[in-house]
């Protein structure tokens, strides 16, 4: 009896450390994905902190819509620097090694950021439909004080959960090995090399995935669902024009962050698999957050304008 307690706790030993295997499995490649994932880091930096600063300082785009993008603008900046710095270091050293607390650091923050960004875009999606559906009400609703409101709810309204989802995933015990199979600590590599039945914390990750990410979908599509409606029953081509070009932005930043997440989070851990995971994180946390300046500021002629009193003063 004495020797299967040992046994049993032998087999259980204490991860101080885990390895992320990152883009191991690509050796030769190791300096061309340093220099593309750099030239990347670099255009979502200078892309989205031009955003922040035409909309700070440009007198023509002082309104609601402009202080959210700013908000989203340096969202994206804090969400990718939680990731990406990471990944160069591990690309440029071959140090792939990260302690428990570094790997718990990295999976909170990223969750609490990923929350902000479900729910950012959601208020931004609320925005467009005050502005389009009651515009004679736009300034009253969307006033100064309701939007440093709705921005600071956003960016802690998720923090008490996902610190808490962040506590129960590592108050796990592992034993089946202390490899990562991913570039960055996430929820399903992680549970993965957990010891025993995890199907609780399956559950919890589950619920909160519905919670931060499916009932915020669901709010953008009945708020779009209503925009659209009333832009088919604007009288000129040009109004419905103007009106479609506001949205239509947001709408595909929308699709593409919640269509590749969702994926990530909602299917079950037995569907897993590395390349699989790998290939969707890379897809919203890093693609997503390159392209949106571009999405934002090439659909957008006060954008654009902007930019360019800023560029050729």
């Amino acid at each position: 009896m004495k020797h299967e307690e040992i046994e049993a706790e032998e087999n259980v030993s204490i991860v101080v450390q885990f390895v992320l295997l990152g883009f191991s499995e690509l050796p030769n490649l190791q300096g061309f994905l340093f220099g593309v994932f750099s030239i990347i880091y670099m255009i979502i930096l200078i892309g989205n902190s031009l955003i922040i600063i035409i909309t700070r300082f440009d007198p023509a785009l002082q309104k609601p819509m402009y202080f959210f993008l700013a908000n989203f603008s340096s969202l994206e900046i804090c969400y990718v620097s939680v990731t990406l710095p990471r990944i160069l270091v591990s690309l440029w050293t071959q140090d792939r090694s990260i302690s428990l607390l570094g790997c718990a650091t990295q999976l909170c923050f990223f969750l609490v950021l990923g929350a902000t960004e479900c729910f950012l875009l959601t208020v931004m999606s609320y925005d467009r439909y005050v502005a389009i559906c009651n515009p004679l009400h736009y300034p009253l609703v969307m006033n100064p004080k309701k939007c440093h409101q709705l921005a600071a709810g956003t960016w802690l309204g998720g923090m008490p959960v996902q610190v808490g989802q962040t506590w129960q995933i590592f108050s796990l015990h592992f034993c089946h090995s202390n490899q990562i199979n991913h570039f960055f600590c996430d929820i399903p590599p992680i549970l993965k090399l957990a010891c025993g039945d995890t199907s609780a914390h399956e559950v919890s990750v589950y619920v909160v995935g519905m919670l931060f990410a499916v009932v915020p979908f669901m709010l953008i599509l009945a708020s779009y669902s209503k925009i659209v409606l009333t832009i088919l029953r604007l009288p000129t081509a040009q109004g419905r024009a103007k009106a479609f070009s506001t949205c239509s932005s947001h709408l595909v930043v929308v699709v593409l962050f919640f269509g590749s997440a969702s994926i990530t989070y909602l299917m079950p851990k037995s569907n897993h698999s590395g390349g699989t995971d790998k290939l969707l994180s890379l897809f919203y946390t890093i693609v997503t957050p390159m392209f949106n300046p571009m999405i934002y500021s090439l659909r957008n002629r006060d954008v654009i304008a902007a930019l360019n009193r800023l560029l050729f003063k």
